[in-house]
């Protein structure tokens, strides 16, 4: 996989408020096959491991936080 691609602070502190307020959202994101991918669900985790951030949804999709290329939800729009 390529090399991780820092976010911005702004989106990393409205991850952690989605998944704070257990809110199921649609995230759109690459794979490391470049194929895009979309999945609702909630997030649960946001953390960091080997200098790259993830969330973690309820089902266990793990996602790399700047493979990320939109979130909606209810009242959410984000990228």
């Amino acid at each position: 996989m390529d090399d991780y691609k820092p976010i911005g602070c702004d989106l990393y502190d409205r991850l952690e408020a989605i998944a704070t307020l257990q809110k199921t959202v649609k995230l759109s994101y690459v794979t490391a096959n470049d194929a895009t991918k979309e999945i609702t669900g909630k997030i649960v985790d946001i953390y960091a491991d080997e200098g790259a951030d993830y969330c973690k949804l309820s089902n266990g999709t793990t996602i790399r936080l700047d493979r990320l290329a939109s979130i909606i939800g209810d009242d959410i729009s984000i990228l």
